[in-house]
C-alpha cells in the first residue's frame, strides 16, 4: 500500500471514530433499517458455521504454497500480470476479517428472513473463498455467484468450499471487467465489491448492479476509506438518485435501493 493511502486510511478512521454514531437502532426512522441496525450490526453471537470457517483460515495463513496468480486489478491490461505469491500472504493481505465476514452472514439471515425464499448474492472478488463461505452458509438454498480473476487462487478457494461442504457456489474465473457485464443474474438481494480498488472500476460495477437489486437489496462495498479514490466513489455513490439511504461502517459501506427510504446517511460504529 502506498504511503498516502496509508496516512489516507489514518485520517479517515480518526473521522469515523469521532463522527460516527454509536447507536442500537434507536433514532432510525425506518422499521426494517432499525431492525437491521438491531440485529445485524450489533448481534455478536457466535453461529454454528462461524469456527469451521475460521479455521479453514488459520489453515490458509499457514499454507506455504507458492501460486502463480493473475492480477488484473493493478496490472493496467485486459491480461493480466502474472506474479508468484504465497497463499499465506494471499490470506494476510487480502482475507477479509472475520468480524465483516460474520457481519455478512448475519446480513444475508436478515434479508432471507424478510424475503421469506432463498437469495440471490453476487461476489466480486473471491479471493481464497473465505467470505465467499459466510455468504454461502447461512442457508444452502440461497444462491451465491462469486467473480475472480487468477484461475490459481480460485482453485485454492473452492478447496476451502469443498472441505466446508458448501454447494451453492457457483463461480466466474477471469477479468470481472470482462466477466461480470456478461452476467445473466437479475433481481440481486445482495451484492458484495471487493474488486479492483479504484474510482472507475468501483462506480462501474456499483452502476452495473443497482438496476438489478431487489428493493430490499443491499449493495455491500468493501474498503471505502481505502484510498482517495475509494472515498470519492462512496461519496460519489451516496449521492446516486437510486441510492436512498447508505450507511458507512468504515470498514464497508452499504447503499440500500428501496424508494420508501429517506435519503439519509450514517455512520455507524461496529
Amino acid at each position: 500500500m502506498a504511503k498516502k493511502d496509508i496516512t489516507h486510511r489514518f485520517f479517515a478512521y480518526l473521522r469515523h471514530i469521532f463522527c460516527a454514531w454509536n447507536t442500537t437502532g434507536e433514532g432510525i426512522h425506518s422499521p426494517y433499517l432499525f431492525e437491521l441496525v438491531r440485529f445485524v450490526l450489533r448481534d455478536e453471537n457466535a453461529y454454528y458455521c462461524f469456527a469451521d470457517i475460521e479455521r479453514r483460515r488459520e489453515l490458509l495463513l499457514a499454507c506455504q504454497d507458492v501460486l502463480d496468480v493473475t492480477d488484473f486489478g493493478s496490472a493496467g491490461s485486459p491480461e493480466g500480470k502474472l506474479v508468484q505469491r504465497r497463499v499465506c500472504d494471499i490470506a494476510k493481505t487480502h482475507l477479509e476479517r472475520p468480524k465483516i465476514g460474520q457481519l455478512l452472514f448475519r446480513l444475508v439471515n436478515f434479508i432471507a428472513q424478510h424475503e421469506k425464499r432463498p437469495l440471490e448474492i453476487i461476489e466480486l472478488g473471491t479471493s481464497l473463498g473465505v467470505t465467499t463461505a459466510y455468504l454461502a452458509s447461512a442457508d444452502s438454498r440461497h444462491r451465491v455467484l462469486t467473480f475472480e480473476g487468477s484461475e490459481a487462487v480460485l482453485r485454492v478457494a473452492q478447496g476451502v468450499w469443498r472441505a466446508l461442504r458448501l454447494e451453492n457456489i457457483a463461480w466466474q474465473q477471469g477479468n470481472i471487467d470482462d466477466t461480470l457485464f456478461k452476467c445473466a443474474r437479475e433481481k440481486l438481494d445482495l451484492a458484495y465489491v471487493d474488486a479492483n480498488h479504484t474510482f472507475e472500476a468501483t462506480m462501474r460495477y456499483v452502476h452495473f448492479l443497482l438496476p438489478r437489486m431487489n428493493e430490499k437489496g443491499v449493495i455491500v462495498i468493501d474498503d471505502i476509506h481505502h484510498s482517495e479514490q475509494m472515498e470519492r466513489a462512496w461519496k460519489a455513490l451516496q449521492t446516486d438518485g437510486r441510492v436512498t439511504t447508505s450507511m458507512d461502517l468504515y470498514h464497508v459501506g452499504l447503499l440500500f435501493v428501496d424508494p420508501h427510504y429517506l435519503k439519509r446517511h450514517y455512520r455507524i460504529r461496529v
